[in-house]
């Protein structure tokens, strides 16, 4: 199919201003929050943004990427997205990945920061505090998402739009609310509102074992730092400390595996 039709633009320059500043919200948080704009790499995620009505503003896709996703991308030609072409050279100078697919785009932040008040009434959230590892971030969204949990919180971690987050998620940053640098008081504040207990996930064979909770009535599970878990300040403002219980000589997961093993337990009285 010929889509060149309704190409906004043919690039072949590193130095066009539209792909010198792609470029920068791949490398940027303080490009990508001027701009309010995040950077989208592999046709997955281009897709998955499509698919989900995420706000995509321009589509950059190399010459042979053109043939390969023709017929999908006409699609979008009834909705006011740039579509340029780029060539192939030019798709790896660009690409954040170690073999790129040849299509990027750009979205604008799609988080539900403005929406903390809107939390469902003894809903079911992951609230990640002081998190830092883009990898453990996009996987906890992730599994969130296919667990069907109502939200993932964000409080003092890292950035939800760098693409390492991003690609981590393998789209479900477009299925699942996102709400991003929400400070801890207004978390639980609006925890409380919604009358939906707060559980601190620790490492602590005094606490609560995760699978006698009773987890019918929704929660917030409150995930730490990778390397030190919560702050004392933090455990004390939570409902009701929860471990997991392990075996022999192991005694703590990876923060990722972890919490996937809590949002199962807060999954299971759906």
């Amino acid at each position: 199919m010929n889509i060149s039709g309704f190409l906004s633009d043919t690039v072949t320059s590193k130095d066009n201003p539209s792909v010198k500043r792609f470029r920068k919200l791949m490398t940027s948080k303080k490009e990508r929050f001027h701009n309010r704009l995040f950077a989208l790499e592999g046709s997955r995620l281009v897709f998955d943004a499509l698919k989900n009505n995420a706000p995509v503003k321009k589509i950059f896709v190399t010459e042979s990427a053109l043939k390969k996703y023709a017929d999908k991308l006409e699609s979008i030609k009834l909705r006011d997205i740039d579509l340029i072409a780029i060539s192939d050279e030019l798709g790896v100078k660009i690409a954040d990945t170690g073999k790129t697919q040849g299509i990027f785009a750009e979205c604008a932040f799609i988080d539900k920061t403005d929406k903390l008040s809107n939390l469902k009434k003894r809903g079911r959230y992951a609230v990640l505090y002081q998190l830092q590892d883009p990898g453990n971030a996009g996987m906890i969204i992730r599994t969130a998402d296919a667990l069907g949990l109502d939200g993932v919180i964000f409080t003092e971690s890292c950035d939800i739009y760098n693409p390492k987050v991003v690609r981590s998620t393998m789209g479900s940053i477009f299925r699942i609310p996102v709400y991003r640098d929400i400070p801890a008081d207004d978390v639980f504040a609006a925890m409380d509102s919604a009358e939906i207990n707060t559980y601190a996930a620790v490492v602590d064979r005094d606490a609560v074992d995760i699978k006698t909770v009773d987890f019918r009535n929704g929660g917030g599970i409150v995930i730490g730092n990778e390397g030190n878990g919560l702050p004392e300040e933090i455990i004390l403002k939570c409902t009701q400390r929860i471990t997991i219980k392990m075996n022999g000589n192991i005694d703590s997961l990876n923060a990722a595996m972890a919490t996937g093993i809590i949002m199962w337990e807060l999954m299971k009285f759906e």
